[in-house]
């Protein structure tokens, strides 16, 4: 029995959502993209049809709602042109075939089927293999009721199927409106765009896939962004893969033998380790620590900075005799500086996974974790956001290290609102205790799920020296 043909499929001109879609549109079918007006419809679209192009296709955008200036408008803020791409500017509120007859206040039926017409002679001139039809919001009220404009959207799929061209319906939605439900049958797949305003900060995108027939997509919401030169971007919700071979761990030295020895010898390659403390503890001291140690064995690291700038984490690693200013020229050492509310949950998961794969990272390190949780609205989610990043870093046999942090001196609150200790493999807990007026650190491994682990507090000096880790000893008088 010969095997059924698979189904071919072309490119919607973002990468993010066909990788959501596992390939891309299937060929030759109809298509809904709904949203708010300013969700990214229109330059979602203007991609689509810009793969078109590059593939040689012939391809049209029947515009009922927007201008071809407009249009054009909106390709050169990103770089673009129109090149190959046929722009139709119809209207659906005059007489759009100038019948001389009529008079300007035309019945409905009549401005429905010159409307009609007038996209269908288009089509028929240009015979195009991808269309975009800007919007069905203009249909939808010259019909006036559901039933009229279910017909003619049906109508209007077997013509364009007829032909084998894949379509793609724009349909503008304000906030809370659920008129589009009634069309979601008739499409063979739903693209959904969301856009809100959080109570600080820049504007939220997220896109969803809520129906694609024959496609096992990724489901749920996906962070988006519409950059200058680029578009709409998708950042695809990280879904770690199933193991598919056992990697046996590599123990990942600090250079400090004290402080391995705390760790049974080492920490894990591909588990997870929270460094929990208060301000001054020396949580970043151990992130420029194990940085330097493994940048110093020829492996590369990424730092992820969400509290501390670039120049004051070069200064204060020099200060500790790290001088790590050369590994980032050289590209051994990669580091981002994000300011607050600058990235999503689902950008900074891309970002870090392009650059592990790329620069082929063994150590990330995350500082502080509790100023990413701090620059998203919705932490619980994040921290589920976060979750499936880190179990693809462990795949990926990377040490990780999250830098949380704790109120006050010598408090012992975590600054975050949700539970994250389960996150860890490893806990290493640095604190400030007073003794005869005098504040020393203590550092202690509180939990360590892989191999034997030394339970003793002992005293971490940080100087210009070095950093070192001894037993815990009274302080001497003085």
């Amino acid at each position: 029995m010969a095997e059924p043909k698979k189904q071919p499929f072309v490119s919607s001109g973002i990468a993010g959502l066909d990788d959501i879609l596992h390939g891309g549109l299937p060929a030759s079918n109809l298509y809904i993209m709904q949203g708010d007006p300013g969700a990214g419809k229109t330059t979602a679209a203007l991609q689509f049809l810009r793969a078109g192009v590059e593939a040689g296709e012939r391809c049209i955008y029947v515009s009922l709602s927007q201008t071809a200036a407009e249009l054009q408008a909106i390709a050169l803020s990103h770089g673009w042109t129109l090149d190959g791409i046929q722009v139709e500017e119809l209207s659906a509120s005059e007489a759009v075939s100038g019948g001389a007859d009529q008079t300007i206040f035309q019945t409905a039926e009549l401005r429905l089927d010159e409307t009609r017409k007038a996209i269908e002679s288009a089509i028929e001139e240009h015979k195009p293999h991808r269309l975009v039809y800007d919007s069905l919001l203009e249909i939808r009220l010259i019909t006036g009721d559901t039933p009229r404009f279910r017909r003619e959207l049906i109508g209007f799929k077997a013509f364009l199927a007829k032909r084998g061209i894949i379509a793609l319906l724009l349909d503008t939605q304000t906030s809370g409106d659920h008129n589009g439900e009634e069309i979601e049958g008739i499409a063979h797949g739903v693209i959904r765009f969301d856009k809100s305003l959080e109570d600080y900060g820049a504007v939220r995108r997220r896109i969803e896939v809520s129906k694609m027939r024959g496609v096992a997509f990724a489901d749920g919401y996906h962070d988006m962004a519409i950059r200058e030169g680029e578009g709409v971007v998708v950042f695809p919700r990280i879904v770690p893969g199933s193991v598919t071979e056992t990697v046996k761990p590599q123990l990942i030295k600090s250079g400090v033998g004290a402080l391995d020895e705390m760790f049974g010898g080492g920490q894990e390659s591909g588990t997870i380790t929270l460094v929990i403390g208060q301000s001054g503890t020396g949580k970043s001291t151990m992130s420029s620590l194990y940085a330097t140690a493994a940048l110093q064995r020829g492996e590369s690291v990424a730092l992820f900075l969400f509290e501390e700038r670039l120049e004051t984490f070069f200064r204060r690693s020099e200060g500790l005799g790290m001088d790590l200013r050369q590994f980032h020229k050289d590209g051994q050492l990669v580091l981002y500086d994000f300011s607050p509310n600058e990235v999503s949950a689902g950008e900074f998961g891309q970002i870090v996974q392009e650059v592990v794969s790329r620069n082929k990272v063994r150590v990330v390190v995350i500082d502080s974790f509790t100023g990413y949780l701090n620059s998203l609205p919705h932490r619980e989610k994040a921290v589920l956001d976060i979750q499936s990043l880190l179990k693809h870093l462990a795949r990926a046999d990377v040490l990780t290290m999250l830098i949380v942090a704790q109120h006050g001196l010598l408090g012992q609150n975590i600054g975050i609102d949700v539970d994250v200790s389960f996150l860890g493999d490893t806990v290493l807990l640095l604190r400030m205790t007073e003794h005869e007026g005098r504040l020393r650190r203590n550092i202690t491994v509180v939990k360590k799920r892989h191999g034997p682990h030394d339970l003793d507090v002992r005293e971490l000096f940080i100087a210009s020296s070095g950093v070192s880790v001894v037993s815990y000893h009274p302080l001497p008088e003085t």
